[in-house]
């Protein structure tokens, strides 16, 4: 090793950047840590190596990157960590999504016309909230689907979603039931609150 030159010795070239040579003397320090002899030479020659890339800057034969000849010129980055995101579980970060506006407005609206279609028309046959239901399933799969590319998972979450909305609505209406308020129907609860539901793992889940 002695016989090389201090650039072979580090392993790198005139070419190289300072950087490199770095990285090269700090890999064969690590390497080469309990032979002190060899250590010495490393050192040594990155001592040569850094003395002719002085001598190669005076003699204009390198050029120096403006970060190192103006470092104050340099903003360093703050990196904002949210507070709400490093006390979260890793498995709630990885269920919830942080959608655009887009994503949240355009399901908004197409559910918001089933609830209104849900209260305002007429369904005397019993046929009409099975289909809206049904519609409201195909748009809650459409649009998890879009974002994540997965329709098994875009499948089970609104599967999930369709249980929890009968069984909440269930809930509610029961509760209204009990305080004799019969402004809605049992039916018409259940849909809509699905519908909520609906809304929700559409826009902010993934």
């Amino acid at each position: 090793m002695s016989e090389q030159n201090p650039y072979e010795q580090l392993g790198v070239t005139e070419e190289s950047s300072f950087e490199e040579i770095q990285e090269a003397k700090q890999r064969l320090v690590q390497q080469y840590q309990n032979d002190s002899k060899i250590v010495e030479l490393i050192e040594s020659a990155y001592d040569s190596v850094l003395m002719d890339r002085l001598r190669m800057r005076q003699e204009g034969r390198i050029k120096v990157p403006d970060r190192i000849r103006f470092p104050e010129r340099l903003t360093i980055p703050v990196e904002s960590k949210p507070v709400t995101s490093s006390k979260s579980p890793h498995w709630w970060q990885s269920l919830i999504d942080t959608p655009s506006a887009r994503d949240i407005g355009v399901p908004a609206v197409i559910y918001a016309c089933l609830g209104a279609i849900t209260l305002l028309v007429p369904d005397p046959s019993g046929s009409l909230l099975p289909l809206l239901l049904a519609f409201g399933v195909f748009v809650n799969i459409y649009f998890f689907n879009r974002k994540e590319k997965r329709f098994g998972r875009a499948l089970l979450f609104t599967l999930a979603g369709l249980v929890l909305g009968v069984a909440l609505g269930a809930g509610l209406a029961s509760l209204a039931a009990k305080a004799d308020l019969h402004i809605f129907g049992d039916r018409q609860i259940y849909a809509l609150v699905t519908f909520l539901i609906f809304w929700v793992i559409s826009s902010f889940f993934r």
